[in-house]
């Protein structure tokens, strides 16, 4: 359920909702930290969570900070977990409700940071959003226990623990939104686990065509042919890319 065993091109093609998140992240990342865009600097400042520019009626900042991160580090991190526990959630909620499920947890996580939050504070990440999704791990493991076994509970319930301790243990962490995404997701799973199905690694597997009699046959080229396919080249070509702005990022943090 959280392990991935995909290929980096199977992946994209089974869960496209978070493969564009985690690329939004890493993109938005390039644009304003690694290139340092005008463009890009003057978005990061107008998206960064204000609860100043909220009172001002500026409430696109209760969704921008989502998609915004301060550094590599946070970036990577994010994304990292976003990879690890959404593609359960996407598969087993669907497209849409995935998509609900992450927003509303984010905007319910920096919601409760603008009514429990200084007057003067700023903030930004996806870490609510991430919190809710573990809220909603959370009802499952209480109260819809048909969608999740005991192994992956006790994973969960793990991480939750370690992720709250963090939380109230490290410095310049938005506590108010870790706590409340967590509550929103939890808010929100009984709504949208309602025809929920549990996740299934195969579900999204594409079925294995059966060969005729008449394919069936030695091809002394097959392994050439694999080696340099499109298929096998362009999956290499985007880890490769994904390998190069990690080293930027920690290239970045060590100048």
């Amino acid at each position: 359920m959280f392990f991935r065993t995909e290929s980096f091109q199977q992946f994209i093609r089974s869960y496209p909702i978070v493969t564009f998140l985690v690329g939004l992240h890493l993109f938005l990342w390039v644009m304003i930290d690694v290139l340092g865009l005008p463009f890009f600097w003057q978005l990061e400042r107008i998206g960064v969570g204000s609860n100043q520019g909220i009172a001002n009626g500026e409430y696109w900042r209760l969704v921008t900070p989502i998609f915004l991160h301060g550094g590599f580090t946070h970036a990577l991190f994010n994304s990292f977990s976003l990879v690890l526990f959404g593609p359960a959630l996407e598969q087993m909620l669907g497209r849409a409700k995935f998509i609900t499920a992450y927003l509303g947890a984010g905007v319910i996580a920096n919601l409760g940071t603008y009514v429990f939050g200084p007057d003067v504070y700023l903030h930004l990440g996806a870490s609510g959003a991430i919190f809710g999704l573990f809220g909603i791990y959370l009802y499952m493991i209480y109260f819809r226990k048909d969608l999740i076994d005991q192994a992956n509970a006790q994973v969960v319930l793990t991480i939750a623990v370690i992720g709250v301790i963090m939380t109230l243990a490290r410095s310049n962490i938005n506590i108010y939104g870790h706590m409340f995404g967590l509550l929103g997701g939890a808010v929100l799973a009984p709504i949208l686990l309602q025809s929920a199905r549990p996740y299934s690694p195969y579900r999204n597997a594409q079925p294995r065509r059966r060969l005729d009699d008449n394919e069936i046959g030695f091809d002394p080229n097959r392994w050439k042919n694999k080696k340099f396919s499109n298929k096998s080249f362009v999956p290499r070509l985007l880890w490769g890319a994904l390998v190069v702005l990690i080293l930027l990022g920690l290239v970045s943090r060590l100048l």
